[in-house]
C-alpha cells in the first residue's frame, strides 16, 4: 500500500487508522504485567507455591518470544487482518479459561494461550511497514509504540486497585472486556494491507527464512534493538531489588519511581514520530544508543563518586527509556525494510529476539543484583548492554560504507 492512501476510521476497505494500531500495540502489553501485584493472592487462591504461580510470567515471556517468530510467516501468508482477528479470539477464549480454571495447572495452560494477543504488537508494526516507506515507517512506528510505553506504566497500578476492591479475577475480567472491544474495533476498521499474500505459501515463507537470517543488515538492526531494549529488561530484573534492599523503599513508593524509564520511552517515541523522516533512521538509532550509554556511564561515575541517592539512580534511568524510544522504532523500521515482502516474518523474528534476549538479561541482572549491597552490578550490566547496542549499529554503518566504496 502507498503512503498516499487515506485511512478512514471504521472503514475496513481502507488501511487501519493510526488509533487502531496504537490500540493493538497497547492491548498486547496489558497481559504481560497487569496481574503482577496479584501473584501472592493468586498463589493463595490456588493453594500453590509462589514459585509455581510465578511461572505465569516466566513461561509467558518464553512462549511469547516463540509466538512472535511464528506469527510473522503466518501473517505474510494469510494476511494481517485474519491473523490479528484470530489472535484476539484465542485470547478471549483463553482469558475465559483463566477465570474458570479449577487448579493452577489449568490456569497456566490458559495463561500460555494468552500469548496470542502478541499479534497486536507484531502486526501493528508490520502493517505500518506495509503502508509506508522506510523513513515514514519509523515515524509511524514511533507513534504506534507510544501506546506500549503508557500501558506498562499504568497497568500494574490498575491491576492492584482491581485486586484490592474485587479480587484477582477482576484483572482478567478487565482484560477480557478490553480484548472484546479491541476485536470489534479491529473487525470494523482494519483493512488488509498485505494484498500480495497469495503469491507465497507458508512453506515458502519458512524456506525464505535463511535469506532473512543471512542478511547482515537484518542482524545488525535486530541486535541493536535487542541490546537497547535489553537495558530495560535488565532494569526490570534488578531495579526492584535495588529499591527494596539498597534504598529501603516500600512497594507504593517504589511504584512511583519505577515508571521513570517509561517517561523517557514516551518522550523518545514522540521524538521518533516527529523527526525520523527528516533525519533518517540511522542517525536516530545512533543518537538513541549513544544517549542510553552516556546516561549509564554518567550514572556509574556519579555512584563511584558517592552520589548514591534514590533520586540520582532513578532519574538517570530515564535515559534507558529515552534510548529505547529512539532506537526501537527506527531499528524496527530498518529491520522490516531488509526484505519488505517478509515484513511480518522480520517483525516476528526480531520481536522474538528482543524478548528472548531481554528475558535473559533480566534474569542475569536479577541474579547479579541479588545479595549485592550496592547498585553497581546492575549499572554495569546496563552500560554493557547499551554499549553493545552502539557496536551493532556501527557494524551496520561500516558495512554500508564498505559497500558504497566498492
Amino acid at each position: 500500500m502507498s503512503v498516499t492512501q487515506r485511512a478512514r476510521f471504521l472503514d475496513r476497505s481502507t488501511p487501519p487508522h493510526i488509533a487502531t494500531l496504537i490500540m493493538m500495540a497497547g492491548l498486547s502489553a496489558i497481559p504481560m504485567n497487569m496481574f503482577l501485584p496479584s501473584l501472592p493472592h493468586m498463589a493463595e487462591y490456588f493453594e500453590t507455591d509462589y514459585a509455581i504461580i510465578q511461572l505465569s510470567l516466566t513461561l509467558y515471556l518464553a512462549i511469547n518470544a516463540i509466538t512472535q517468530i511464528v506469527i510473522g510467516p503466518i501473517a505474510d501468508q494469510y494476511g494481517r487482518r485474519p491473523v490479528v482477528l484470530t489472535g484476539f479470539i484465542v485470547f478471549i477464549c483463553a482469558t475465559i479459561g483463566t477465570l474458570f480454571a479449577p487448579n493452577v495447572y489449568v490456569f497456566l495452560a490458559f495463561r500460555m494461550m494468552q500469548t496470542s494477543l502478541v499479534v497486536g504488537m507484531v502486526l501493528s508494526r508490520a502493517v505500518v511497514r506495509d503502508m509506508y516507506d522506510q523513513a515514514h515507517a519509523a515515524s509511524m512506528i514511533g507513534y504506534v509504540t507510544m501506546g506500549m510505553s503508557v500501558v506498562p506504566m499504568i497497568a500494574p497500578t490498575i491491576g492492584g486497585q482491581l485486586d484490592g476492591i474485587f479480587g484477582w479475577k477482576a484483572i482478567f475480567l478487565f482484560m477480557l472486556v478490553c480484548a472484546a472491544i479491541g476485536f470489534l474495533i479491529v473487525y470494523f476498521d482494519m483493512g488488509e494491507t498485505n494484498p500480495d499474500r497469495q503469491n507465497s505459501g507458508l512453506r515458502d515463507q519458512i524456506r525464505d527464512y535463511p535469506e532473512l537470517l543471512g542478511s547482515p543488515r537484518f542482524w545488525g538492526y535486530a541486535l541493536t534493538n535487542m541490546f537497547s531494549s535489553g537495558c530495560f529488561f535488565a532494569y526490570l530484573g534488578g531495579a526492584p531489588l535495588i529499591g527494596k534492599h539498597i534504598f529501603g523503599l516500600d512497594p507504593a513508593t517504589l511504584g512511583y519511581y519505577f515508571g521513570a524509564p517509561a517517561l523517557g520511552y514516551f518522550a523518545g517515541n514522540f521524538i521518533s514520530g516527529r523527526f525520523s523522516a527528516h533525519f533518517g533512521i540511522q542517525r536516530m538509532i545512533c543518537a538513541g544508543a549513544s544517549l542510553q550509554a552516556f546516561g549509564m556511564l554518567l550514572l556509574l561515575i556519579l555512584f563511584s563518586l558517592s552520589f548514591q541517592s534514590v533520586l540520582v539512580f532513578f532519574s538517570f534511568c530515564i535515559f534507558i527509556g529515552l534510548g529505547n524510544g529512539l532506537v526501537i522504532p527506527n531499528a524496527t523500521s530498518g529491520m522490516l525494510s531488509v526484505r519488505p515482502k517478509q515484513a511480518g516474518s522480520a517483525s516476528g523474528l526480531g520481536g522474538g529476539l528482543m524478548l528472548g534476549g531481554g528475558a535473559f538479561l533480566s534474569q542475569v541482572a536479577g541474579s547479579a543484583q541479588s545479595g549485592a549491597n550496592s547498585a553497581f552490578p546492575l549499572i554495569i550490566i546496563l552500560l554493557i548492554s547499551a554499549s553493545f547496542s552502539i557496536l551493532c549499529m556501527l557494524g551496520v554503518l561500516l558495512r554500508e560504507y564498505n559497500l558504497n566504496r566498492s
